[in-house]
């Protein structure tokens, strides 16, 4: 297991992350997403601590509060002591009905880290993140409540989770000018069946210093190499089509991966995870599990090395289409050049 900075704070994460999402689940949405109570809970932390992931990532909406409780005490039941972990959650959905029941106002913000904080049984939050862009609240307003948040400990560092790049470069340039709590990270899709982050918001992470995490890794399971183009398996995409892939590119990307995974007795999960890991702007790659098994699985990625043949072969199949203005950028990037040497 390797470590990396979130972004430019100071905090350092396992490049692997294991999410919390299929804790707590009964029924409707988040029964089909996992339904894992804490004794089978308790054993994927440990495999996960064991395996040296320090970094834990849940949200308040995940079984409607269930999944952090179910972390929380994971974590003590385990005697894992609080300062070796890093404990991330989210806030924005609906947590109770009415018209302040979900959203990034101060008011809901600052109401809801106090339920997280119950749930999770700490005195802090490390990683506290707005889990969507809330189009009603000024991002002053969500950034001054955060801020409030860091200078009073309750929250250690702040991120954003599905933002778009203007509105990500927006907020770290108004927590710069008005010195608040500046942004560590973004948690953002991203897979090699779907590379649509690298158009802009990428970009504009590394411009700015921003870490990021990436969920549902494998796709929702497209990429775990159980679906095949003469009929998708069972799992959770046969029930929950989540995310969006494009079928057609995706299974040209999963036919190299499943060669490649042959020919390095390799799993197809594996090489997708490994792929993520060689990408730069990538500081943590959260993964999922409902059985140990696929847990171990996914922890192998780590080990997962490509020769530079290989990750051009991946590239080529995955690539985006080119689209403007990027083809017309790339076309102009050339015009000036450097600056000429001092003589």
């Amino acid at each position: 297991m390797r470590y990396n900075q979130l972004g430019r704070s100071g905090l350092i994460v396992s490049e692997l992350c294991l999410g919390a999402m299929t804790f707590g689940g009964e029924g409707g949405m988040w029964g089909r997403i996992g339904q894992l109570q804490q004794e089978e809970a308790d054993a994927l932390v440990k495999a996960a601590l064991d395996a040296g992931i320090n970094f834990f990532d849940t949200a308040n909406v995940y079984a409607e509060g269930r999944s952090e409780k179910i972390l929380g005490q994971a974590l003590k039941n385990l005697g894992v002591h609080r300062d070796e972990v890093v404990v991330a959650t989210k806030v924005l959905g609906r947590m109770h009905d009415g018209p302040n029941g979900a959203g990034a106002s101060r008011g809901h913000v600052m109401a809801q880290v106090e339920k997280s904080l119950d749930r999770l049984g700490t005195s802090h939050i490390d990683l506290y993140q707005i889990h969507g862009f809330d189009s009603v609240t000024p991002i002053e307003e969500t950034l001054y409540a955060l801020d409030s948040l860091v200078r009073r400990g309750t929250v250690r560092y702040i991120g954003l989770s599905n933002w778009a790049a203007w509105q990500v470069m927006k907020a770290v340039g108004i927590a710069a000018a008005r010195g608040y709590a500046s942004i560590a990270s973004l948690q953002a899709y991203y897979t090699i069946a779907g590379r649509d982050l690298e158009r802009e918001v990428i970009p504009a992470l590394e411009s700015e210093g921003v870490g990021l995490m990436v969920w549902s890794p494998l796709a929702g399971g497209f990429l775990s190499g159980k679906y095949t183009r003469d009929g998708e398996g069972e799992g959770r995409r046969a029930g929950f089509d989540f995310p969006p892939v494009d079928k057609d590119r995706g299974y040209d990307v999963v036919d190299v991966l499943r060669d490649l995974a042959e020919a390095k007795g390799r799993s197809v999960a594996q090489l997708a995870l490994g792929w993520l890991l060689h990408q730069k702007a990538v500081s943590s790659v959260i993964v999922g599990a409902k059985r140990p098994e696929q847990l171990a699985d996914n922890l192998g990625a780590v080990e997962v090395e490509f020769t530079a043949e290989e990750l051009a072969k991946l590239d080529a199949v995955s690539k985006l289409p080119a689209e403007y203005p990027g083809w017309m950028l790339e076309r102009q990037g050339g015009y000036r050049g450097g600056p000429s040497p001092r003589r």
